[in-house]
């Protein structure tokens, strides 16, 4: 993990920077019971990264072995509200608010599936491209362990 406290402006001090990550890790790993099914592990703050492995269970085509598609797009959808949640809460801190947790919402998501969804594990990266009052856009990517790029993605969600 990566240092953030050069990236959330307003946490002046290193322990709030570690409190804040270990609460968003613990919101995005265990928090959200489908992202544990997942099997979600903060990998990176920044860039915002999750990481996965490949288990048996996340198989949606058994003779050919690969990533069920849905999995592939569920854990773009959640890279992408990771990315969110950490703009959110910087742009709150740089103007002086308390950084609580958004609520956040999809409104939109387009995922390009690339190559099959071959690996040992995964890691998915979310970059905000606009954060608006109510809306924000990000861009995704998926790659496996070798660097493949497996998926790409973009969606719009509510912020609140």
């Amino acid at each position: 993990m990566k240092d953030t406290a050069a990236h959330l402006p307003g946490a002046n001090m290193a322990h709030d920077v570690a409190k804040l990550e270990a609460k968003l890790r613990q919101v995005f790993e265990t928090g959200v019971p489908f992202n544990g099914l997942l099997g979600l592990k903060v990998a990176s703050f920044e860039p915002a990264e999750l990481r996965f492995d490949m288990r048996p269970d996340l198989i949606g085509n058994a003779r050919r072995q690969i990533l069920h598609g849905g999995v592939i797009s569920a854990v773009l959808d959640v890279a992408a509200g990771f990315a969110i949640h950490l703009a959110v809460i910087k742009q709150r801190a740089e103007g002086g608010h308390e950084s609580h947790f958004p609520t956040i919402g999809t409104i939109d998501l387009r995922v390009d599936y690339l190559r099959p969804g071959r690996g040992n594990h995964f890691i998915a990266t979310g970059r905000v491209v606009r954060l608006g009052n109510r809306v924000a856009v990000a861009h995704m990517e998926m790659v496996n362990d070798t660097g493949e790029l497996i998926a790409t993605g973009g969606a719009a969600y509510m912020v609140g």
